[in-house]
Order: structure tokens, then C-alpha cells, then sequence
């Protein structure tokens, strides 16, 4: 029976499941698959796991369904539940909290994998994958876990996810520097009135402060960033799109700009119909231009373009601008020079407008969202070692084929090793939200099935050549192919 190893249990990896399973299920075959989560947050991941409710989507519900070929359906389970109340699907935008996206997702995994073949099995697994290897070449794909155990899958998907914010040259470890805001109960020791300094004014800072500032009425959060830019508000109303006239053939960052100018300028200055209307162009785009255009895109306009394309929600924005009037939040535009955790407090140096300025805080928590090198993660880096991967050009991800085919040293498409989502960043940019994730994990299920219907047959015979044992943890014991429990 064919088996798939899903390598990163959130969004990414649930989505790359549940698509999996549901052409499985109308092609009549039964496959097994495997959904590893590190933190056991299956169907959640760092994005969907929080417990606050002052955490929202920053899309609206109507824009956040899980099935490619069904955009009511989060609307629908909104409404079943009394998220939302009846009415029209063109009501308004609703910003549901994330963690009940988290249990939708979760609901949706349990509902497919329900409907599975007799034989086909969803199995969520807690562990660490540090390498897979090639055993034999014609055979299966082992996937290591941390604690010994392997798995052998006639194919693997890398959907691994964001990256931890990268630490800092200027930061010192310690018991009061947050490396990552997003690790299980991060956050907790923060409530304690002392005031905060966040590295990053972006998606991640907002989310911080609010749960900071939230949990206790003295506290006070600084956040600095080189530019200093919050991410911008969602329209209650959508603006119509507005196509930027974007030249054929060759194309050039600076003819790019200058399209996109022209149309927010036709638009009569305002923006958001423009760059909701070259969201879904952005890969093809992103392709069409140089290595050098893209990484100049990277330096000069990258965080331009992500203020504007991720945007809070109206309640979110009203929230930040109450602190910031009460003063609770302070934002900085500087650079940041070093970050010294003592016993009971953190010393920060800054560069502000061409001078210093030193800050005593309680604690220091790095905002600065995803690391974009993914060269630091030891699982892609084994796989380019070993040959079985390669980064792509500025090493935002891994190179692939358009179908996610990861390509090997030599540049040859996987037949058994695919990626999507944040892993792909590299090729396509647009990557990480949930509409783009779910389009890539709908192409690439009859992609994995058909890579899968031709893996050879263990020689073994019997049942124990197909169910198993599994570890008291959860990982499977060495020698297992994916579990079917």
C-alpha cells in the first residue's frame, strides 16, 4: 500500500494531507500518510497555535478556506459554529481569531481522513526529522527522527514551514532574550509588568505586544525596526482590483516599480486594489526577473511591499493605535547595536539619527519574523549536502521544479522528494499564506500519486511488511514504513 511522509505538521503539511487524501479517496486508492509535527501541533503550527482571541486571521474568512476547489467551506464552519452569524457569503470581511483556524484546520483533517479508503490512514506523529536518505536508489525514502526511529515512504513532502527568527550577531543569549516569540509558552514569563523591547515592527511585533500589553496594565513596549513601518490596515470594504500595466518579455525591477506606480497613480493614489490584483501574479513575476533584480528587491523594497501586502485587520489596527496613544507602545526607527541579558534585566544599545541610545528593559523578544536564510535549518542543509537538494540562488528556500519536484545537486527533479509553501520562497516569493499553500498542495497531490503508484513492492511478505510497531512516543521503530495507525 503506498505510503507519504509529510515532513511539518501545521498549515502547510495538513493542507498537503488533507489534498493527499481527498484525490486518494476519488482515485480509489488507499494510501497512508504520515504527518510529522516537531511540537505535536498538528493541523496548527507556529501560525495557528496561539490561545489568545485577540490574535486574528489577517485575511478575512471568505479568503481562508482549506479546499482549493470549495472557498466557501471556512465560511460555512464559521457559521455552523456561531463564529460568525447566518447571512449572505458576500457579507463583509470576518477576522476570526487564529486559534479556532487552528481547530478548523484540525476538523478538516479529521473529516477527510474519515472518508478514507478501508486501508488509507492518517497518522500524526510528534518527532524531529534530521535527514532521509536513498538506502537504495530505486527503493523507498528513509526519514530519520530524532529519537532513532525511521520511516520508509515511497515519498516525502518537505512542508517545514517558516523558519525561527535568525539570531542576531548583536544579541547575547540569555533568560530574558526570547529568541523565538513563537516556541510553546514563550511568552508566558513576558506578563510580568516589566517593559519589553521587540526587535521587528511587523506581523510578529503586533502580535506581541498585544498579547503583552494585554496581560498587564504597566507594561510598556518599545519596537524598533531600520524603517520603522507597522503593517497597514485592512479596508472594511475590499477595493475592485486594479491591473498594473506590466510590460511583456523581459522584465526589469525598475519597469516593475514603475508599472505598479502608474496604476496606484490611475487608481487616484490608492493602493490596495493594485497589490491585490498582483498578489497572484507574483510568482510569474518573481520568475521573470533577475537574480540580481530580486535580490535588489530584497534590500531596497521588500519591506514596502510587505506592509502593504500584510495587512491587519480593522480591530488589530485599533488596538496598536490605542497603545500607541496611551503610550504603552513606543515604536523606534534605529538599528539595533547589541542586546545584553543580565540576571533581572536586558541592556540595548540602538543607533537612532546618527546617535546612541541605551534602553534598560525587563525583557528583549526578537519580532523580526521568519530567518530568511533557510541555510540555518539542519534538515535542508543535510539534504544539500548529501545531494539530494540544492538552495536555491539566494537561499531562500530550495530549488524545485514548477510541479515542487525538489531538484537535486546535479539540478535533476526528485521523483520522490517534493516541498511547497514556505520551502519554495526562493522560486516563487509569494508563498506563505494560505491561499497560495492551498493551490500548491491541490496541483501537487496527483503529482505525489502518481510518484507513488510506481514505488516498488517490499519484498518482505505478511502483515509486518506493512503495519509498524510504533514507539511509545509516537515515532515509529527503526525499520517501519509509514504507520497505519
Amino acid at each position: 500500500m503506498p505510503a507519504v511522509a509529510i515532513v511539518g505538521g501545521g498549515a502547510s503539511g495538513s493542507l498537503t494531507a488533507v489534498h493527499l487524501l481527498r484525490r486518494a479517496t476519488t482515485s480509489g486508492v488507499p494510501l497512508r500518510v504520515a504527518l510529522i509535527d516537531r511540537d505535536g501541533r498538528h493541523g496548527m503550527g507556529q501560525a495557528y497555535a496561539t490561545a489568545d482571541p485577540r490574535h486574528l486571521l489577517n485575511a478575512g474568512a471568505a479568503a481562508m478556506s482549506g479546499l482549493a476547489d470549495d472557498p466557501g467551506h471556512l465560511r460555512r464552519w464559521t457559521r455552523r459554529i456561531g463564529l460568525e452569524p447566518a447571512g449572505p457569503e458576500s457579507a463583509g470581511p470576518a477576522f476570526i481569531p487564529r486559534g479556532e483556524y487552528g481547530r478548523y484546520l484540525r476538523e478538516l483533517l479529521d473529516d477527510v481522513a474519515g472518508r478514507a479508503l478501508p486501508g488509507g490512514r492518517l497518522a500524526r506523529l510528534t518527532g524531529t526529522v534530521t535527514a532521509l536518505t536513498r538506502p537504495d536508489p530505486y527503493g523507498p525514502v528513509r526519514v530519520h527522527l530524532a529519537n532513532g526511529g525511521r520511516i520508509d515512504a515511497d515519498a516525502v513532502v518537505l512542508a517545514t514551514g517558516d523558519r525561527p527568527p535568525a539570531a542576531g550577531r548583536a544579541t547575547a543569549p540569555g533568560r530574558r532574550h526570547i529568541a523565538d516569540p513563537w516556541a510553546p509558552g514563550a511568552l508566558a514569563p513576558l506578563h510580568d509588568g516589566a517593559p519589553v523591547l521587540i526587535l521587528g515592527t511587523g506581523l510578529t511585533m503586533v502580535d506581541v505586544a498585544i498579547s503583552v500589553l494585554g496581560a498587564h496594565p504597566d507594561t510598556v513596549v518599545y519596537a524598533v525596526s531600520r524603517h520603522g513601518l507597522l503593517p497597514r490596515r485592512h479596508r472594511c470594504t475590499p477595493a475592485p482590483p486594479v491591473e498594473a500595466p506590466i510590460p511583456e518579455g523581459e522584465l526589469r525591477l525598475s519597469g516593475l516599480l514603475a508599472a505598479v506606480r502608474t496604476a496606484v497613480t490611475a487608481a487616484g493614489g490608492d493602493w490596495h486594489g493594485v497589490v491585490d490584483a498582483l498578489r497572484p501574479r507574483v510568482p510569474s513575476l518573481w520568475a521573470r526577473l533577475s537574480v540580481e533584480d530580486r535580490r535588489r528587491f530584497l534590500t531596497l523594497v521588500a519591506r514596502y511591499w510587505e506592509v502593504h501586502r500584510h495587512r491587519i485587520p480593522p480591530a488589530t489596527a485599533d488596538r496598536i493605535e490605542g497603545f500607541r496613544a496611551a503610550g504603552r507602545l513606543r515604536l523606534l526607527r534605529g538599528r539595533l547595536l547589541s542586546a545584553a541579558p543580565g540576571p533581572d534585566e536586558v541592556t540595548v544599545r540602538l543607533a537612532e539619527d546618527g546617535g546612541e541610545r541605551e534602553l534598560r528593559v525587563g525583557w528583549f523578544v526578537n519580532g523580526t519574523g521568519p530567518a530568511a536564510d533557510v541555510g540555518g535549518d539542519p534538515l535542508l542543509r543535510g539534504l544539500v549536502a548529501a545531494g539530494l537538494a540544492r538552495f536555491d540562488p539566494l537561499r531562500l528556500g530550495l530549488d524545485a521544479d514548477e510541479t515542487g519536484a525538489v531538484l537535486d545537486g546535479a539540478g535533476r527533479p526528485h521523483e520522490r522528494i517534493f516541498a511547497l509553501g514556505p520551502p519554495l520562497r526562493g522560486l516563487r516569493y509569494e508563498t506563505t499564506a494560505i491561499p497560495e499553500i492551498r493551490a500548491q498542495a491541490a496541483a501537487l497531490a496527483p503529482r505525489v500519486l502518481h510518484a507513488v503508484a510506481s514505488a516498488p513492492v517490499p519484498a518482505q511478505a505478511g502483515p509486518a511488511a506493512r503495519t509498524p510497531a510504533v514507539h511509545r512516543d509516537g515515532a515509529p521503530a527503526t525499520g517501519a514504513r509509514a504507520p497505519a495507525t
